[in-house]
């Protein structure tokens, strides 16, 4: 137990408590201070843990027994007292005990949020610096998280994209803005099919190609909780310019970290 006013702020009040109760008691018979010395054990487990309570709670047992004993003198207790102290001394023990496991219980839930939240700002601050577009999607299918790689290439601005937009706000947004190198007649179904292929979660590569001249491969991944993560991968510079356009697909299959673009690749080749 580390000696901070936390730690002794529990047993300093026990202490200040039995003695002006002594005092006052010399005077004016008091009432027994036992239901406030419960709370303050309590208090001190909050504050510290399970050792100031303890410690707290033996104060506590120590100065009602000399209370009693100043009271009656040894002679003069009675049963009824020895109660009183047994009630008190198993009162005060379990008080300690439960506030400060509750207590160590809280802080290390407290402290596994903060590693988390940690660990989630540090991932999400590694994927902003990738070139592949990521989107994850929740069950409801709004947008968690987009990185930066996303914002740039369909220019979400930041106050749309940490607003959890739903995922078919994103593809009209890529509409209104031109970003897709599609005609007006066609925009609608393709919208319509991307968001179909992300409602039943189809791995299934597609290429989209952006006005500006690129092309990324979209893929959808199905996550344990029901959600999706939408990868934007660039495939633009994997087809060489020097190259036979009939050859295009084939460079773009090798961006497939499975191979089984390049697979299907030759075998339609052979």
């Amino acid at each position: 137990m580390r000696l901070g006013w936390r730690a002794i702020s529990g047993p300093a009040l026990t202490a200040a408590t039995l003695l002006l109760t002594m005092f006052f008691d010399r005077f004016v018979p008091a009432s027994s201070p036992a239901p406030l010395l419960v709370c303050i054990v309590a208090l001190a487990g909050a504050l510290s843990g399970p050792a100031s309570a303890v410690a707290s709670a033996a104060i506590a047992v120590i100065g009602a027994a000399l209370l009693l004993l100043s009271r009656h003198g040894v002679a003069g207790l009675t049963t009824a007292d020895m109660i009183q102290l047994g009630l008190l001394a198993a009162t005060a023990a379990g008080t300690a005990g439960i506030t400060g496991l509750m207590r160590q219980r809280l802080l290390g839930t407290f402290a596994a949020e903060r590693r988390s939240h940690a660990i989630a700002a540090r991932l999400s601050a590694a994927l902003d610096q990738v070139d592949i577009g990521i989107v994850l999607l929740d069950a409801e299918t709004r947008a968690e998280f987009i990185n930066r790689a996303f914002r740039d290439y369909f220019a979400v601005p930041d106050d749309i994209a940490d607003g959890k937009p739903p995922f078919v706000a994103l593809m009209y947004h890529g509409r209104d803005t031109g970003a897709f190198e599609l005609p007006e007649d066609e925009l609608g179904t393709f919208i319509a099919q991307r968001m179909e292929t992300v409602r039943i979660g189809d791995a299934t590569p597609i290429n989209i190609a952006l006005r500006n001249g690129e092309v990324l491969r979209f893929v959808c991944a199905v996550l344990p909780d029901g959600g999706r993560m939408l990868s934007y991968t660039p495939v633009t510079d994997l087809v060489r310019h020097t190259d036979a356009p009939s050859r295009a697909d084939y460079y773009r299959s090798l961006r497939d970290p499975a191979g089984r673009k390049l697979i299907r690749y030759l075998r339609v080749a052979e």
